[in-house]
């Protein structure tokens, strides 16, 4: 059975135009990697309402699970839950048990839940809110839409808060063969090994060090067994 699918959308004006480097995609591929689920699309977008709205729904319809990131704080252009809402049709306003979250954490903290803060009470009517133990405004899931702050600390908090809850698969296990040739030798070679090992993924990454070109050859794949066979093949038909 193929393992269930996953998107990430990656929202901010602040990605697109450099200003910010994201390090959640990378974080997430490799916790999905673990947990069995296989992302298999990233997008990012801007703080654009139309366009969240839209990617929401087609990678909603086309995958398992959707991993956003971004625009869930407190100042106007977080407008991320305005748009899962809009997207799935769902009521926006404060909920009292978002509100209450806040509440603590503000009266430990000795600031105030203004208005602004209060924003990040608002959670879309049918959601489930996502723990966040780290600065206490929750995310939420919609559906098979899991909604989750930007900021890298707190995004990874809320990944390990939701990964518990979903449906894996079998983890993906990797090795790497690195080889001091380049790619239009090896190719041949590396074509015959993936219609043998069709069950796996088989990927040449090249790379020059000194002068001379090389590849890492990465073979990935959920069965151990096959991933050490291809790996065995690889090595003796290049003679390594």
């Amino acid at each position: 059975m193929a393992n269930p699918t996953a998107a990430m959308l990656v929202i901010g004006d602040e990605i697109l135009s450099g200003r910010t480097r994201d390090a959640n995609m990378y974080y997430l591929a490799g916790e999905l990697t673990k947990h069995g689920i296989d992302l298999k699309e990233v997008r990012v977008v801007s703080d654009d309402a139309d366009a969240i709205v839209l990617a929401v729904r087609q990678l909603s319809d086309a995958y398992d699970n959707v991993f956003t990131s971004g625009g869930i704080g407190p100042t106007h252009d977080d407008i991320t839950a305005d748009c899962i809402a809009q997207a799935f049709g769902a009521h926006l306003d404060v909920r009292d048990d978002a509100r209450a979250i806040l509440e603590k954490h503000y009266a430990t903290t000795g600031l105030e839940l203004n208005e602004a803060r209060l924003r990040m009470a608002r959670i879309p009517d049918g959601a489930d809110l996502i723990e966040n133990p780290v600065s206490s405004a929750p995310g939420f899931t919609l559906r098979n839409v899991h909604v989750m702050a930007g900021v890298p600390s707190v995004f990874q908090a809320m990944v390990a808060s939701v990964l518990p809850t979903l449906s894996g698969g079998d983890p993906v296990l990797s090795q790497t063969l690195r080889v001091m040739r380049g790619e239009g030798e090896i190719a041949g070679t590396l074509s015959a090994l993936a219609a043998t090992f069709s069950d796996l993924s088989i990927g040449c990454y090249p790379f020059q060090k000194d002068g001379a070109f090389g590849a890492n050859v990465v073979v990935r794949g959920t069965d151990g067994a096959r991933v050490d066979a291809a790996m065995t093949q690889l090595a003796r038909e290049l003679e390594l």
